[in-house]
């Protein structure tokens, strides 16, 4: 069951997914994100993600663990 989606503040004109992953609190460490994006648990915008540097833009919703957090930019 998806939990409700969290707004995450970002600076333009993107930030790259393990950082994304890392600055909304969904993981911890980088270490934590470039496992749980390699292991393929990431999806953005409903899709499977295993690339750490994709650049996540604004209106862009990431999941993880049935959270999902929308990238809005300032």
């Amino acid at each position: 069951m998806i939990k409700m989606c969290i707004n995450v503040n970002v600076k333009p004109p993107f930030i790259k997914l393990e950082q994304f992953l890392k600055f909304s609190g969904a993981c911890e460490t980088g270490g934590e994100a470039k496992n749980a994006i390699q292991g393929g648990y990431v999806h953005v915008n409903g899709e499977i993600c295993t690339m750490r540097g994709k650049k996540i833009a604004d209106g862009d919703i990431v999941e993880l663990d049935e959270q999902q957090y929308k990238c809005c930019m300032r």
